[in-house]
């Protein structure tokens, strides 16, 4: 018997239409949700418009990653007053000279507060530190290691000068050139107003400060065991307002900031937790509220780090 309640068959030809359909519905759905992703930005051009933000200010980036292969300078032939940023060479060129014996690094010398221009030898005094504690030790003994540790920790200006006079400014500026960092001048030490007055003024460009750190990064600016110590006291830099103040909590940073009136640096190497090691170098000329400019460098040192350690792809960030 017939059951009239049972569903009426389909024809084949029915039968295809209904498969054909589904595939044609399955690619649709497919093609529909995966559009090209959107070009990633490059660097450069996000660090324009972080920079935007204050067109008062001019600034220079440089930023060296052997991990990604990043190597990115924004306007690298410009020069900057170099501030206390020329304190890495005088370190560099310390150790240096104590690495071939002319002195050693637990030598003291007496802590005094009188230095000659370059201009005509007329004497003059530092009146502007951030090393107060130093002239407690007026008329005392200290050892060069120290005077290094305060000079790049605190910025002692005093420990600076005391410092170029055993070493003499033209040995920085050597060291400098043969570490490849063209663009950075050393000429005197800190608050000669009578060579400022004449323009004579130790310089720098964003890529000559690159050039040491990555030279204290690899080992070479004198040795791996100096190079070492060197990076261990950059690390205690007691100044971090700026590119640390950019990355994840922990990162470590051995850096050296400076700054005088409408300029402010910082020239880092970033250890980021668990990963290779990258060159960050951020000078700012413009900017007269220290606040304004520390927030544009962490701005700045957040952008570079996220497409370097973020998984930002970085392919397009090379050389411009």
């Amino acid at each position: 018997m017939r059951r009239t309640d049972a569903l009426p068959a389909r024809s084949p030809g029915t039968r295809r239409r209904s498969r054909g359909r589904l595939p044609a519905l399955l690619l649709l759905l497919f093609f529909g949700t995966c559009s090209d992703p959107a070009p990633v930005k490059p660097l450069e051009a996000v660090l324009d418009e972080i920079v935007a933000r204050q067109p008062e200010a001019v600034v220079a980036v440089s930023v060296r990653d052997a991990a990604t292969g990043t190597r990115l300078d924004r306007l690298p032939d410009r020069p900057f007053h170099a501030a206390s940023t020329m304190k890495v060479p005088v370190m560099i060129e310390v150790y240096r000279q104590a690495a071939l014996g002319r002195f050693r690094l637990s030598d003291s010398l007496t802590v005094r507060n009188a230095f000659r221009s370059i201009v005509d030898g007329s004497p003059y005094r530092i009146e502007d530190d951030s090393d107060d504690a130093l002239y407690e030790r007026l008329g005392t003994r200290m050892a060069l290691r120290d005077l290094v540790d305060r000079m790049i920790t605190v910025s002692s200006n005093l420990a600076t000068n005391l410092l170029i006079d055993v070493v003499s400014a033209d040995s920085v500026q050597a060291t400098v050139e043969r570490l490849g960092g063209h663009g950075m001048r050393v000429l005197r030490g800190v608050e000669d107003l009578a060579a400022y007055r004449q323009g004579l003024n130790n310089v720098t460009t964003a890529p000559a400060l690159a050039a040491l750190l990555e030279a204290l990064a690899a080992g070479r600016a004198v040795s791996p065991e100096a190079d070492r110590e060197m990076i261990g006291i950059l690390l205690e830099q007691r100044f971090n307002e700026m590119i640390p103040a950019g990355l994840p909590a922990g990162t470590r940073v051995a850096h050296k900031t400076g700054w005088i009136t409408g300029i402010h640096h910082d020239a880092a190497i970033v250890y980021p937790a668990g990963d290779a090691p990258y060159v960050l170098v951020i000078l700012i000329e413009g900017i007269e509220d220290p606040h304004v400019a520390a927030t544009l460098g962490a701005d700045i040192a957040r952008a570079v780090h996220t497409r370097l350690r973020g998984g930002v792809p970085v392919e397009a960030d090379h050389q411009h």
